[in-house]
């Protein structure tokens, strides 16, 4: 058995039941999992390996819930930086399909050492193509090397152009291999006991990428085999437009026929819902991961968060895509989630809420995102709509799962009057410590579980390729 004892922390921030931040805090933990966190007197005195982290803030490890490791290689690509989702898919889809299983390594471990650095410490990756013999096999691998907390999708992508879907003919695979291979990759590597450090989900990509078939069939599988279901859901007016067209239904009641709405599914983006959907989701306690550098990147609209957690909705947040983020960092995108949950007060319906109230007035308050807000979505949420009761807090039971920021960083300066909303209001910076299981994934500010300049050459000569497929090299 292998002990952490962490002490003398400026502030420890917990997420437990009684929202604690405990001034001076520390936590013990064995084998990963905590077993005592208060103040750093009331904690055994020594451990196998203690990290005093005088000066530092500490908050519970950060969960991904939505991302496309793989999109790592196709980053700030000139054809598609200004322009919206539908177009940059399309300049997309074949360079991803054109990947190897060496290039999505790289790209797996390049874009979860960045999200370690940003204090993430969970990551659920939404992989749907497949080509040339990549499989999720190859990140599964990459993620155990660095060793970050992993849940993956072996997701899909099954309607092709010529059938009217988005997706070129040749970037789609058959259903019948499709669900096989989910089998396989469910039987070989989901885990579901606490704790665990990779488990599976199903995850067709999207409506106009999956047939309806499929769609109800991943269903099945996944509930069959007790994993969960995810897709892209209501990211822009154009996907509305598509199943409008095609289905004769909006994109959640699409879902709702096809089975798609209850507490083992989580949705992409949810951006453009209404309020009986949103009471939808509620009632079936459906989760959404709000994406917000993807949408804004993208033009896609702003997600009603404030209202999807007034009615009770479980919301975590994503980094999404390394090519509609062109970054990996979670802890900026907790900043990001903040800020544009305050631009989307002071607009007008129906963005905005339906007031004439100034924001300054006393009566609106409530509706203002607090930095301890944000960060509750990237913890506690998202743990929530991963369906992980072991993870997002720092409390007895739960995985020794958490990261520390220096608190005499330039960055924030002036600004340790309220240390933990400093995190968010400041500049996200590096974390100092980022550890996950009770083992350092980051330390001393530097990644020390890989060589990571040695994955960012080989990485940045796999992506150099990509692009010059694209014509923008």
């Amino acid at each position: 058995m292998t002990t952490l004892l962490v002490r003398n922390a400026t502030v420890l921030v917990t997420m437990d039941g009684a929202r604690r931040e405990i001034t001076g805090g520390g936590l013990f933990a064995r084998d990963g999992l905590i077993e005592q966190v208060g103040p750093s007197e009331s904690l055994p005195a020594s451990a196998d390996t203690v990290l005093d982290l005088s000066g530092h803030v500490v908050l519970p490890g950060l969960v991904n819930a939505h991302h496309h490791l793989d999109q790592t290689l196709t980053r700030n690509l000139p054809a598609a930086q200004n322009i919206n989702l539908f177009r940059w898919l399309r300049a997309h889809y074949r360079l991803w399909a054109a990947r190897t299983p060496e290039a999505s390594r790289t790209a797996t471990l390049v874009g979860l050492a960045e999200l370690a650095l940003s204090g993430c410490t969970t990551c659920f990756d939404h992989a749907y193509v497949f080509r040339n013999g990549c499989k999720v096999d190859d990140q599964i691998a990459a993620a155990r090397e660095i060793g970050m907390r992993f849940m993956v999708s072996r997701g899909s992508m099954s309607l092709g152009e010529s059938k009217g879907g988005l997706p070129p003919d040749d970037c789609v695979e058959e259903e019948d291999a499709i669900l096989a291979d989910s089998e396989r990759v469910i039987n070989r590597y989901h885990d579901a006991a606490p704790g665990s450090l990779i488990q599976i989900a199903l995850a067709p990509c999207s409506p106009f990428s999956v047939t309806p078939g499929l769609m109800r069939d991943s269903a099945t599988l996944a509930r069959a085999k007790g994993v969960r279901l995810h897709t892209h859901l209501a990211e822009t007016v154009d996907e509305e437009r598509f199943t409008l067209a095609r289905f004769g239904k909006r994109p959640v009641a699409y879902m709702d026929e096809l089975g798609w709405l209850g507490d083992d599914v989580w949705f992409a983006h949810a951006v453009h819902v209404n309020a009986h959907e949103i009471g939808c989701f509620a009632g079936a306690g459906v989760g959404v991961c709000h994406c917000p550098s993807s949408n804004m990147r993208l033009a896609s609209g702003i997600a009603p968060v404030k209202a999807y957690r007034r009615a009770g909705v479980k919301v975590g947040l994503g980094v999404d895509g390394s090519a509609s983020n062109d970054g990996n960092n979670l802890l900026a995108e907790a900043r990001q989630a903040m800020l544009l949950a305050r631009l989307q007060i002071s607009l007008r319906p129906p963005e905005g809420p339906d007031t004439d109230l100034s924001t300054s007035d006393p009566s609106r308050a409530a509706e203002w995102m607090t930095a301890r807000e944000a960060l509750e979505l990237a913890t506690l949420g998202g743990a929530a709509v991963l369906g992980r009761t072991d993870i997002g807090a720092l409390e007895p039971g739960k995985c020794a799962d958490f990261f520390a920021l220096r608190l005499d960083d330039v960055a924030f300066a002036g600004g340790l009057s309220d240390p933990v909303a400093a995190a968010l209001f400041c500049t996200p910076g590096r974390a100092a410590w980022t550890v996950v299981h009770g083992r350092p994934v980051v330390a001393a500010g530097e990644i020390v579980t890989i060589d990571l300049p040695a994955v960012v050459a080989e990485h940045n000569k796999h992506a150099a390729r990509l692009a010059a497929l694209s014509g923008g090299a």
